[in-house]
Formats: C-alpha cells, sequence, structure tokens
C-alpha cells in the first residue's frame, strides 16, 4: 500500500512511518519543517520505500500530486504545542483549518481514505473527569488566542464528517491525548521532555500554574497502534474516537516522579502562567480520557504505562541520543 504522512517528520508522524514502513508499505512525507525535525527520519532515508518531500501541506500542487499517487492518508501536519500556539495565532489557523481543507478536499476528489489527527484541546473546559466523544465542548472566548487552535481542530472534525455524511468519504478522526515517548521535543510547551531535560541538568523544573492540572498521557508507539488499526477497521468509517490511556496524573506529581527518576538536585518552583504565556490565557484543569469507544471498536488498549513512559525519556537522553 502507498501511504501518506502529513507531517510525518513530527514526532508522531515519524514513528508512524517507521512502524508502516517495518509492515511493507510505501510511505512518502510531507513536511515543511517548522515543527518537525529532519532528525527524527534520518534512520528511514536510505529505505528504498521511504520518500521524505520538505514543503507546505497549503502548497495545493504538491499536495495534489502525492495524493493522487496514494492510496491512504494520515493528515497530522498542524500547529503543535500550546506555546508555539499562543506565540503564532494565525499560522497556527491557517495552518489547521486550510491544510486540513486541501487534504479533505484531495482525498475527495481521489476517493482516498485518511486519518485525521485532532485533539484533546476540542473539549476545552468542560469540567469531566474523564471525556467521552459525545461530551459537550466548552470553549473559551475568542479573545483568549489559546482557544483558537480548539476551534480550529473542532472545525477540522466538522469538515471531515461534512464529507463523510455528504459524500461518504471515508474519513477517521482520532483525538489525541498528550503522546509522549523519546524523540519529543521539550519545545513548544512538551511538559514531560522539558521536566526531564530540566531534571538531568539539575535546573528548576518549573511546573506552570499552582501544578493541580490532571493529565493522562499515552506512549507513542501505542497512539500508533491505534491510529493503524482504526485505519483498518470499516466500523471506525465517520467516527470520532480518543486516542489515549484511562491513566492519570496531577502535573505537580509529575514533576515529583521525574525528579525521582533522575534522581536531580532539582527544586520544583512554579510558574504563573501569565509569565509565560502572557495575560490573555486559560488553562484546563482535567484532561483524561474515556476509551471505551476505541476498545470496543479494534480492541485495544494502550500497553505502556507512565512510569515505563517516563523511564524511557530519561533513558534516551541520558544515552545523549537528543
Amino acid at each position: 500500500m502507498n501511504i501518506l504522512i502529513t507531517g510525518g517528520a513530527g514526532f508522531i508522524g515519524s514513528y508512524l512511518a517507521e512502524h508502516l514502513l517495518s509492515e511493507g508499505h510505501q510511505v512518502r512525507v510531507i513536511d515543511d519543517l517548522s515543527t518537525g525535525r529532519k532528525e527524527n527520519i534520518a534512520h528511514l532515508e536510505d529505505k528504498d520505500n521511504f520518500l521524505f518531500i520538505e514543503g507546505s501541506i497549503l502548497n495545493y500542487k504538491l499536495m495534489l500530486k502525492y495524493v493522487s499517487e496514494c492510496d491512504h492518508i494520515y493528515h497530522l501536519a498542524a500547529a503543535v504545542g500550546v506555546k508555539y500556539i499562543v506565540e503564532h495565532p494565525l499560522e497556527s489557523l491557517i495552518t489547521n483549518v486550510r491544510g486540513t481543507e486541501i487534504a479533505l478536499e484531495l482525498a475527495y476528489v481521489f476517493r482516498k481514505k485518511i486519518f485525521l489527527a485532532s485533539s484533546s484541546e476540542v473539549y476545552g473546559k468542560n469540567g469531566k473527569q474523564a471525556f467521552k466523544e459525545t461530551d459537550d465542548r466548552v470553549l473559551g472566548p475568542v479573545s483568549i488566542s489559546r482557544w483558537g487552535y480548539a476551534f480550529s481542530k473542532g472545525l477540522d472534525e466538522f469538515l471531515a464528517m461534512g464529507y463523510f455524511r455528504s459524500d461518504r468519504l471515508p474519513v477517521v478522526i482520532g483525538r489525541l491525548f498528550n503522546i509522549c515517548g523519546p524523540r519529543q521535543s521539550p519545545h513548544y510547551g512538551m511538559v514531560i521532555p522539558r521536566f526531564v531535560e530540566q531534571a538531568l541538568k539539575n535546573e528548576p523544573i518549573t511546573v506552570y500554574g499552582d501544578g493541580s492540572q490532571v493529565r493522562s498521557f499515552t506512549f507513542v508507539l501505542d497512539a500508533v497502534e491505534a491510529m493503524k488499526r482504526l485505519m483498518n477497521e470499516p466500523k471506525s468509517e465517520g467516527e470520532i474516537v480518543n486516542i489515549g490511556s484511562s491513566e492519570s496524573i496531577v502535573i505537580l506529581e509529575l514533576a515529583k516522579k521525574i525528579k525521582e527518576y533522575t534522581n536531580s538536585s532539582s527544586e520544583i518552583k512554579f510558574i504563573p502562567y501569565i509569565d509565560v504565556y502572557g495575560p490573555d490565557f486559560e488553562d484546563m484543569l482535567c484532561r483524561r480520557a474515556d476509551i471505551a469507544k476505541m476498545q470496543s471498536l479494534i480492541n485495544f488498549s494502550p500497553k505502556v504505562k507512565l512510569d515505563d513512559m517516563l523511564k524511557s525519556v530519561i533513558n534516551e537522553y541520558r544515552n545523549g541520543s537528543r
């Protein structure tokens, strides 16, 4: 099978490319390297069935060529990370909305099955302890740029479902919950690699806000397996599915755990949100996945627990492979 991955030089995309190549597929990756890294896919570039195309998903002619030639599309390209989104609000919206619009339009023209990577951010400030796919979305005001990302990913989902409902385009939507593991950049606001890097340098571990936020983290290889299974399951077409873990942790406890595992002398330092993101910022207290639908559709639950995930990231840093 010939598979196109947009954003395939990114953290998740590079693991997906690696996995699909191991199964004998032809893999084409489009990435403009705005947040992706060539280093993530360097070990793949000598493979005969792999091709990297440096370019933007906003380049219609480029996308037309490679969508027309593929069998399946994994659309992962997007603005990523809270820090990047807050600092680049307009670019983030254009990438997320126009980029997805192009990918879906061409998938429709050539009748290609497409996986749309969405985000747990779409749930916004809903106060539930574990989010189901049918839960209400509670988003903050337009004046706070952070919510632009949630709005844009929600619009992406509406576009995808519109193509499915109107034209039966085979689309699968995965809402990703805090995907983590080796190879993830500490930039753009990614909390686990940032905490690990700070702890190993014995620098202050900087917790934003009061540290009471609750998050569930999913190991990248588990996420990739779920994405692939969903794409191979006909019943998942036209469905929105949480891809995450039911295991959760308070961010302050995460900082303490990483400090312990690294034998770090770092202090844990609380930083007000305003000092990191400016005055126009809100966060969500709890973001934890209800994964019953994923389990029902593909009989899959994440295999890697948080402790093992943290140790794998720590080992990567210690081995100097960052």
